[in-house]
């Protein structure tokens, strides 16, 4: 009797050793791939930083790529991470259309997939999405260059010129057309002036939101269309990286010195050489999208799907990516100047005025 008792007890352990194992006891099931597209807003670095700590703290594997502005290394580096064994993956597109096909090879290993802040496009298998408004982003720009203008009241005409993100980030559409809802009719009756002429997304696109490309486009409309001294009153820019590229032009182009102010100019992300800018009146105004609550709310999203919970959403209709709505948990952004960027940034910990004050 006493034998057969140790044989089963001797079972029961070989049994809840292999659940364990299949289980994965806090290992291969708990492996989170974080994929972010470049390395040209500081913002990608912050975002992935916050996420790993959180994520490490509860005792998950983290292992995060960069695609370095280029889609195919982005892809490259999803699929050798399927293959190498994960469970959830999030990813900040470079390229938001250029995905499904990796995903559908994500979906057929069972794998959770979180769109970062850029919805990913045409798949069905994207699980989730988590993103600030960004509609809001836009229309926060548009509506600070309304009020400094005082176009309500005023005839103008101001001449403003436009600049929009990379038409493969689904959120540069939610920028412009955010920004366009409050100017669009001033642009119309004439108040604000285009004097290029370019104006719908398509024409002010900048590929890949490289500084680089922004500072000879800006270079170029300064010397096409405001040789003659025809003032620029403002510029509307959907972030801080293409802004510092228009800053660059104008300053070449002599706005800065001898008492020639700089044109409004808005901005998104509220980078420390941004913040400084705005300190120097050469950037009016950034939209902070605060990384930390994004990556808080994402990592509560992770860990729901590793225990087999539903994560939380706000947002079950806005995001359709041209073949399913996407469940999304949406973030609020905020406006940011030189008057109350103490309160908004250091104030909340997110910068050590120290920075500011070198």
């Amino acid at each position: 009797m006493k034998k057969g008792i140790r044989v089963i007890s001797m079972l029961c352990a070989a049994v809840l050793v292999l659940l364990a194992v299949a289980c994965g006891n806090g290992s291969r099931p708990q492996k989170v791939g974080i994929f972010m597209p470049s390395k040209n807003e500081p913002r990608w670095t912050q975002d992935s930083d916050s996420l790993m700590r959180q994520l490490q703290a509860k005792g998950y594997s983290v292992e995060i790529k960069n695609a370095e502005g280029d889609v195919e290394r982005q892809i490259h580096q999803i699929e050798a991470m399927i293959d190498g064994g994960c469970d959830v993956l999030v990813i900040a597109a470079h390229d938001g259309t250029r995905l499904a096909d990796v995903l559908q090879k994500a979906a057929e290993n069972y794998i959770k997939v979180i769109a970062y802040d850029r919805l990913i496009m045409d798949t069905l298998n994207v699980d989730y999405y988590v993103t600030f408004d960004n509609y809001e982003v836009g229309r926060l720009q548009g509506a600070y260059l309304e009020e400094a203008l005082d176009l309500k009241n005023c005839d103008g005409p101001f001449f403003i010129e436009v600049f929009a993100g990379a038409l493969t980030d689904n959120n540069a559409v939610f920028f412009y057309d955010g920004a366009m809802s409050v100017l669009k009719q001033y642009i119309k009756s004439g108040k604000l002036v285009v004097k290029s002429g370019q104006v719908e997304i398509s024409d002010t696109s900048i590929q890949g939101w490289l500084r680089d490309v922004a500072k000879e486009r800006m270079a170029d409309l300064l010397r096409d269309f405001y040789s003659d001294g025809t003032p620029v009153h403002a510029i509307l820019s959907p972030n801080d990286g293409l802004a510092m590229g228009i800053i660059e032009a104008l300053r070449d182009f002599g706005f800065g010195s001898g008492g020639k102010p700089f044109p409004l100019l808005t901005g998104q992300d509220s980078d420390i050489e941004n913040v400084k800018a705005m300190l120097s009146d050469e950037q009016v105004m950034s939209v902070f999208k605060d990384t930390r609550t994004l990556a808080d709310h994402t990592f509560r999203m992770i860990d729901d799907i590793l225990l087999g919970e539903w994560p939380e959403t706000n947002d079950l209709a806005t995001y359709h990516n041209n073949v399913k709505t996407v469940p999304t948990y949406v973030c609020n952004p905020v406006l940011v100047t030189k008057d109350n960027y103490k309160n908004i940034l250091i104030d909340s910990g997110y910068y050590d005025i120290s920075i500011f004050e070198e």
